[in-house]
């Protein structure tokens, strides 16, 4: 059964219903066996709503002197067949929807398949009503429409909205001058890290240190002991006052990140005039370093090495576990000898000993391990190390018969820096580049007193911690937290074995009477 049925067939079956009475007809519709003669004004266009004579729902007005994309319409009095045939005026083909109607001609009412709504020219969505937003006065194109043929808002596709050309010359200059900025921030930075490099905010506990001791504790072998250290030991030429490898002296690798400890007086005049410093290791081949920092006061520096990938740090021990009579082993390059191993034994600890410098503040003192292995110039800066391996101090001085010195041969008497000392320094050097020193703000008499039974102050500084713990001028410090002191020698070695910003006890005599004060150490950099 089909579901075609004609026009007249779908009118509704009232019987009251008056076939002669006037009707209002559709919008671009009309009925041809209805059509009735009007009046001119009386016939309504094709697609405009009632009482409009100038808005068009499906497009533009036709032009005057073009052809019309509408479909030509009948002339009041004439019917569409009557009508006769015009060849020159364009006719718009009747689309195909996808309704019931599609492959069987022309719907019901000759307009528009089903799929598009017969009345108004226009699918549902696009009903005359539906074309004009809230706030027009009559129904008219869609002014948010690309065309004069609105489309539903759900196919509209976005519109493509043009930035103003004045955009892309301010986007490049933005990114001109964020570039130039980016470059001064990086090469500052750059600066920055280059003069800190091999630095890091943890210290020793940021680098890859040798933790074990490479042998058992109880060994007995110093050739055990040379052949675990000797790849650890290193060679150090430096430039003294211009001339090239001018200064010898030796050194150990500290990690795998190419850190070597030395002697600051094997590398300062390198450092100040920031000349070349070469690396040997124990197969020959040398490798340039630099200064990462250095200490003058405990006569320590540490390098950074190029290229370190194959160099063996050494284990670090700790020298307050050596008893007196214990053996240790020397390491180093005596008068440019590289690879040199002596042995010997602990002679005595805590021994304070001085090196002199330029001024008071790069002399260097030390609480020393003594010992009789043979130490020679060049062997500054080289290991000191216990049988099991481990480094328990750095040889810096050797004692002559006309006092501490490190230009004249051995004697038997050498001195180490305590393994204790140089983790402190060195770590405070690979945090900052830099280390501080401990200072309490008085001077204290160093010579000349051979009988003297303590350290006697000749001046206190203002605004310093001598000043507020009390202190006075001709007070003498015989101890210093519990430890003796002899001279003004012992009382600095004594200080300087604490930190910046820790607090000690000193025992002090004056006019007769002794007393103890508290002293909060102050710290500054050397």
């Amino acid at each position: 059964m089909s579901d075609e049925r004609e026009p007249d067939e779908q009118a509704y079956d009232d019987p009251t219903h008056d076939e002669t009475a006037p009707t209002q007809p559709l919008a671009g519709w009309r009925d041809p066996a209805s059509r009735v003669e009007e009046p001119e004004s009386a016939v309504q266009p094709d697609g405009l709503p009632y009482g409009h004579d100038e808005a068009v729902l499906a497009g533009p007005p036709p032009s005057a002197d073009g052809p019309s994309d509408r479909l030509p319409t009948a002339a009041p009095g004439e019917s569409a067949e009557q009508r006769p045939h015009e060849p020159d005026t364009p006719t718009v083909p009747m689309r195909q929807g996808p309704g019931p109607w599609s492959g069987h001609g022309q719907a019901p009412y000759g307009q528009a398949p089903y799929g598009q709504a017969p009345y108004a020219q226009a699918p549902y969505a696009q009903a005359p009503y539906s074309q004009a937003p809230y706030g027009q006065n009559h129904y008219g194109q869609n002014p948010y429409s690309q065309s004069s043929h609105a489309r539903s808002p759900y196919a509209r596709n976005p519109s493509t909205r043009r930035l103003p050309l004045w955009v892309w010359p301010a986007v490049a200059c933005l990114a001109l001058v964020v570039g130039i900025l980016g470059g001064l921030a990086g090469g500052a930075l750059q600066d920055e890290l280059a003069s800190q490099r091999g630095t890091n905010d943890n210290g020793l506990g940021g680098v890859r240190t040798q933790a074990a001791a490479p042998l058992e504790a109880d060994n007995g072998s110093v050739s055990a002991v040379a052949q675990a250290l000797l790849p650890s030991t290193v060679q150090i030429l430096a430039e003294l006052d211009g001339r090239a490898a001018g200064a010898t002296g030796s050194g150990f690798v500290l990690d795998r990140d190419g850190h070597v400890v030395t002697n600051n007086h094997v590398v300062a005049s390198a450092a100040a005039d920031d000349g070349s410093i070469v690396v040997i290791d124990q197969a020959g081949e040398r490798r340039e370093a630099t200064v990462l920092g250095r200490s003058a006061v405990y006569d320590l520096a540490v390098l950074t090495v190029e290229d370190a990938g194959s160099l063996e740090p050494a284990a670090l021990g700790a020298s307050q576990a050596l008893r007196v009579g214990e053996s240790v082993v020397a390491f180093g390059a005596p008068l440019g000898l590289s690879q040199t191993v002596t042995s010997g034994i602990v002679s005595a600890l805590n021994r304070p000993v001085t090196t002199s410098g330029e001024s008071d503040d790069e002399s260097s003192y030390i609480n020393a391990v003594q010992t009789d292995a043979a130490i020679n110039p060049g062997n500054s800066g080289g290991p000191l190390v216990n049988l099991a391996g481990e480094v328990v101090g750095v040889n810096s001085a050797i004692a002559t018969t006309g006092g501490a010195s490190g230009e004249s041969g051995n004697i038997g008497v050498g001195f180490a820096i305590p393994i204790e000392q140089v983790r402190t320094t060195v770590d405070q050097i690979l945090r900052t580049g830099k280390a501080e020193y401990p200072v309490i703000g008085a001077q204290v008499r160093t010579g000349g007193e051979p009988d003297a039974e303590g350290a006697t102050i000749t001046e206190v500084m203002p605004d310093t911690p001598a000043e507020r713990a009390g202190l006075q001028q001709d007070d003498v410090i015989t101890s210093v937290d519990d430890q003796p002191v002899n001279d003004g020698i012992a009382l600095i070695v004594a200080i300087r074995t604490h930190l910046p910003g820790e607090t000690v006890e000193m025992s002090v005599v004056r006019g007769g009477e002794e007393r103890v004060v508290q002293v909060e150490l102050d710290g500054k950099v050397g």
